[in-house]
């Protein structure tokens, strides 16, 4: 006789709704990165097509890690939680005090190793997650508690931004500390401990923009761009103009401007304001959706986890992509001050690209059976 089936005989699939929206923005980003770079490739590089085949290269490494990550055991996560956070102080060590690191702009953010480059903030982001997630639930009986619930974490995070102050990069610190923040209020870390490092936290920001002209510069460009259109407000300026010149439907795939040498950084963190000159407000709008629709079936996966440390990790990985999209526009449309934040999937870069991945991976891998 046959057996009826029971639910336990479903197969476990991955939420397959993430991976096409994951896989969608990052399509959509290849084609983006090659409208973006092409003239500015094909001008000082003597290829147009520098940029895309790179960006495909960093996407297919990506997907194959994202594989790679839906299928492995959890506990190949969660049993060396210390050793990703290891790696990522080694990475910050590496970048900080060795000849292996790269000086652009007057700051050191990225380790050469023959022909890759890798930017160490990007792999801190999950390594700490897995850590958070690990922390809080292994001590919910004794996360109200200051020495043991609020000290450990706020200890690791601070040592990992001190590393990144030490580049510098303020901005990479910022997002650190507000991963911490979203773990820690979902974690149960008291509220008045939260907001007391907040009132910290703002007076040491405060500290060191004032104390720093390039940063003082940069916050009151921020203010008013238009002051100093010519020299620290000129690069929001000409997102705000490639934006105010897209309209409704766009100039058009490829038929934008701001990108001719206008718009520094028109691949990397400001690739948005390409696609707001090109595709117009509805055109970002849809990307804004599938934005929206890929953070829902993040935090779907995570309210969906039985186990606590299956939740925070959800929970934390999909809040670390959304910090990525939300500060991202935020830059590129003027609403915080100036800040290299990578669009995920979108923005050119090998690094950014294979840990968005990876997080995605994790998620799938979580999603097994539980939506």
């Amino acid at each position: 006789m046959n057996k009826k089936k029971t639910l336990s005989d479903k197969p476990e699939r991955p939420d397959y709704w993430l991976l096409g929206a994951a896989l969608l923005l990052a399509c959509f980003g290849l084609m983006m990165v090659l409208s973006a770079s092409g003239i500015m490739a094909e001008r000082f590089f003597d290829d147009k097509y520098l940029f895309f085949r790179k960006q495909a290269i960093f996407l297919a490494t990506g997907v194959f890690m994202m594989f790679i990550c839906s299928k492995l055991p959890k506990s190949f996560f969660y049993n060396m939680v210390y050793v990703w956070l290891m790696v990522a102080f080694l990475l910050l060590f590496l970048c900080d005090f060795t000849p292996l690191s790269i000086s652009a702009g007057g700051a050191k953010r990225w380790i050469a190793m023959g022909p890759l480059r890798i930017q160490p903030l990007e792999f801190c982001k999950p390594a700490l997650i897995l850590y958070l997630a690990y922390f809080f639930s292994r001590k919910q009986d004794m996360i109200r508690s200051f020495s043991i619930g609020f000290l450990p974490p706020f200890a690791i995070t601070g040592a990992l931004c001190l590393l990144l102050m030490l580049q510098p990069d303020f901005g990479g610190a910022v997002f650190l500390a507000m991963i911490l923040f979203f773990m820690s209020l979902v974690g149960g870390t008291r509220i008045s401990y939260l907001f007391t490092s907040l009132l910290f936290a703002g007076g040491a920001g405060y500290l060191l923009i004032t104390s720093s002209p390039y940063r003082l510069k940069r916050m009151t460009a921020f203010m008013d761009p238009f002051k100093s259109a010519q020299n620290e407000g000129y690069q929001l300026v000409q997102s705000l103009y490639a934006f105010g010149s897209g309209n409704i439907f766009g100039q058009g795939l490829g038929a934008g401007k701001q990108k001719l040498f206008f718009l520094p950084e028109a691949h990397n963190d400001f690739i948005m304001a390409v696609v707001g000159e090109e595709l117009g407000f509805a055109g970002v709008t849809v990307v804004f959706l599938v934005i929206g629709f890929l953070l829902w079936r993040g935090f779907k996966i995570a309210l969906a986890q039985d186990d606590l440390q299956d939740r925070f990790t959800a929970y934390g990985m999909t809040i670390m992509l959304a910090l990525g999209f939300t500060l991202n526009l935020a830059v590129v449309m003027g609403a915080v001050p100036p800040k290299g934040v990578p669009m995920p999937f979108v923005s050119y870069g090998g690094s950014s690209m294979l840990i968005s991945c990876v997080c995605i991976g994790i998620l799938l891998n979580l999603s097994r059976g539980k939506v």
